[in-house]
């Protein structure tokens, strides 16, 4: 990623976006942050937010006509929080801040003709810049004067021109405004400001300010227009001008860059949902503190943020999109030392829920993935990411679990099943009477056992999920080409997106069109329906499983994030591999949506989901049900999974085609038992079974064991690549118990291990 594919990333995140209120006032008064003050009851701290932002605040606040309110979202539900209101409620109690502090002096003396509100403002923005300001006028306030006490109090006005004086201003009052007067300033000063309420006669044949700039017709004198009835729009026009000034002395372009002053749209979204609608407390004024309380806390507190409401990854990691995307570029930067990212990138589920609920589509899930590849590419993805995933895969894909046959006696397929490796791993026999049903009904249907190759490509491994696609369309070219029947969902996206000759369609919307076969459960459950992340944008099998519940008498409940809105179990994008305790907090978010037992037509969602202790069961359990109640199935364990899928080809084999390719590993042999804490372990650390006796076998082979004489305990390692396995067991009659098992990646110097 370079540093313009980064600003694009950047550019579509909007939760950094300024909120609609404070881009819709002209004079960008931080209103979010002040109610949030006000909610508090920190009213000098709320009253300091005003004053860093405000010329005069002592005036302006009491006279805000908050134009603010047009834009603010609250308005949708009960009205626009009361901004001025709280201005003036706040300017009556708060204690008074100090003025601001002036920049340096730039040695440039600006004339500020006329003292109504504009002037004074234009000489307070002109002066904390480090202009010299010179304020003409009759008497300071002009219009001003003429409030009344209950609007605008004397010793206000009074308060804002003694800070003007602290600032600098020379203020010339008794002042007769003369076209004389202007025309000999506009010689003596670097520049000059007209108010647009105190235009001397004659005044007109400079021309009308110009809008962006307010300058005239005069290089050097700028105007506000006369007659603007707003206070807001008044100081507003005054700050523009003190920034037309600040560029003419400069000598740079007046018109450059100039899109962000005054009022512009934000691209801010708010989400309304789930709040409830409130109606104003306050009108013009609040009446006393609890009424301004009540009035501030109706404000929203403007932010996107929807992603990270339905991410548990997003919010584990407590930024946003924006933060992420400069975090993976940094990440990516890093020549030498600790990439701190790389958990974070290999996090993501990869799920693409962020971008359905983004406004602006902005998808974590293809910027993880790409920095994945990224990664990979460069040497820099950690070994430890994903090696047992990809192991897993491996193991699917060798001749212990693989399988690609034409159905028993036929020389040709019409239809291919291909149940996908995690199906296989969590319910073995569920498949193998999927497969059967399919044979009597649909005649001659093959069978495919492997891994799609999704783990790789979530891995950022392409070259990898390649050849592992290569060798299954090779497979399938070979068996006829025929019809593909996935009965997982990611296996159906992965085969549809890198297989698109092949005709491919799912087996439920098969189950849909034939009817459910005999023996199908039909005893109406109540159950909540879990849609896997993989059929988000498939609404035609969310359809079918749905059609298929109700014929099964099922009554279902929808969590609310379902369908286009569902959520991740945790296995997609390989995060409980690479994070497994965000992926044991993702799988226990799912299954908290709901009280009701849980069923969903996804392998890896029913088991994380039931590993959490919740009763959840795949539609095969109800669709093609064994002996056990099917919520209460467990689910298997990493060896578990493993020797399903070879006992599964093994009885397939064996009992369908003949043919006993059984064979058993020297390693298989050796008798071995865990303690419950040994077993926790190795589940935790993904060492498996096999793992074990291969570790035992060798150290028995190769006398490569430690004995503790008071313990009677061994310890025995083995080193088959870059993992090095150890265990601590004891001799049981023709068995070993097993105590404890771990694993490093660490060489152990002048040994083999």
């Amino acid at each position: 990623m370079d540093q313009k594919e980064l600003r694009a990333w950047e550019a579509r995140c909007v939760q950094d976006e300024t909120p609609r209120c404070t881009a819709a006032c002209p004079l960008h008064v931080d209103v979010r942050t002040f109610c949030g003050l006000m909610a508090q009851r920190r009213f000098d701290k709320a009253w300091q937010t005003l004053a860093k932002v405000l010329p005069l605040p002592s005036v302006l606040a009491r006279l805000c006509d908050a134009p603010c309110k047009a834009e603010c979202v609250r308005k949708d539900a009960g009205g626009p929080i009361e901004t001025g209101a709280l201005e003036r409620y706040c300017a009556q109690v708060a204690a008074p801040a100090l003025p601001p502090k002036p920049l340096p002096s730039r040695r440039k003396t600006v004339a500020v003709f006329g003292g109504d509100l504009c002037g004074l403002c234009a000489a307070w923005e002109l002066a904390r810049r480090g202009f010299s300001v010179s304020l003409y006028c009759g008497v300071p306030g002009g219009s001003l004067l003429n409030l009344p006490e209950s609007v605008l109090p004397q010793g206000a006005l009074e308060r804002e021109l003694e800070n003007l004086d602290k600032l600098g201003v020379d203020l010339k009052r008794d002042t007769d405004l003369t076209m004389a007067l202007l025309d000999s300033l506009a010689e003596s000063r670097d520049a000059l400001f007209v108010d647009g309420d105190a235009w001397p006669a004659g005044f007109d044949n400079f021309g009308q300010p110009d809008e962006l700039t307010l300058g005239t017709r005069r290089s050097g004198i700028f105007a506000s227009p006369a007659g603007q009835p707003s206070p807001v729009l008044r100081a507003a026009a005054a700050r523009r001008a003190a920034n037309s000034v600040e560029r003419f002395v400069q000598g740079v372009s007046m018109t450059t860059s100039r899109q962000l002053e005054g009022a512009y749209p934000s691209r801010l979204f708010t989400s309304l949902d789930n709040v409830d609608a409130a109606a104003p407390v306050c009108g013009d004024l609040c009446p006393d503190e609890n009424a301004a309380l009540a009035e501030a806390r109706r404000c929203l507190q403007c932010e996107c943020m929807e992603c990270v409401k339905v991410c548990e990854y997003l919010k584990h990691y407590k930024q946003y999109p924006k933060v992420y995307a400069r975090q993976i570029y940094n990440n990516a930067s890093i020549v030498m030392g600790t990439r701190q990212a790389n958990t974070m990138i290999n996090s993501c589920m990869l799920c693409g829920l962020c971008e359905v609920v983004c406004p602006e589509d902005f998808s974590m899930a293809e910027l993880c993935l790409e920095a994945r590849r990224s990664m990979v590419e460069r040497g820099k993805m950690p070994p430890s990411a994903h090696e047992f995933a990809l192991r897993d895969m491996a193991f699917a894909n060798s001749d212990a679990c693989a399988l690609a046959r034409h159905a028993p006696a036929a020389e040709s397929s019409d239809y291919l099943f291909f149940p996908g490796c995690q199906l296989t791993a969590s319910d073995p026999d569920g498949v193998q009477a999927a497969y059967a049903d399919l044979c009597a009904r649909l005649g001659r249907v093959g069978l495919m056992l492997r891994c799609c190759g999704a783990p790789a490509h979530w891995a950022g491994r392409q070259a990898m999920a390649d050849q592992s696609l290569s060798t299954l369309k090779e497979e399938w070219k070979h068996l006829s080409s025929p019809r593909i029947i996935a009965a997982c969902p990611t296996c159906l996206n992965t085969l549809r997106q890198w297989l698109p000759e092949a005709e491919i369609v799912s087996h439920w919307s098969v189950l849909r069109a034939m009817g459910l076969p005999e023996g199908a459960r039909s005893d109406g459950m109540v159950l909540a329906v879990g849609d896997p992340c993989a059929v988000r944008h498939d609404r035609a099998i969310r359809e079918d499983v749905r059609t298929l519940l109700d014929r099964l008498g099922v009554d279902m409940v929808e969590p609310e994030l379902t369908g286009e809105l569902a959520q991740c179990c945790g296995f997609g994008g390989l995060l409980a591999e690479a994070n497994p305790e965000l992926g044991r907090l993702v799988a226990q978010r799912r299954a908290d949506e709901l009280a009701e037992d849980f069923v969903t037509y996804c392998a890896m969602c029913r088991d994380r989901i039931a590993r959490t202790g919740k009763r959840a069961m795949h539609l095969y359990d109800l669709i093609y049900p064994g002996g056990a109640e099917p919520g209460s199935r467990p689910a298997p364990g990493y060896s578990d999974r493993r020797e399903n899928r070879t006992r599964l080809r093994e009885k397939l084999l064996r009992t369908l085609w003949k043919t006993d390719q059984s064979g058993a590993e020297p390693h298989e042999a050796v008798q071995v038992v865990f303690t419950d804490e040994a077993a926790r372990l190795m589940e935790e650390r993904r060492i498996l079974r096999s793992d074990v006796q291969k570790v035992l076998h060798y150290g028995a082979r190769a006398g490569a064991q430690f004995g503790h004489d008071e313990t009677g305990r061994h310890l025995a390692s083995w080193r088959p690549s870059t993992v090095t396995y150890w265990v601590e067991y004891e001799q049981q009659g023709e068995g070993v118990l097993v105590h404890r098992a771990w694993c490093h990646r660490m060489r152990i110097k002048g040994g083999r291990a």
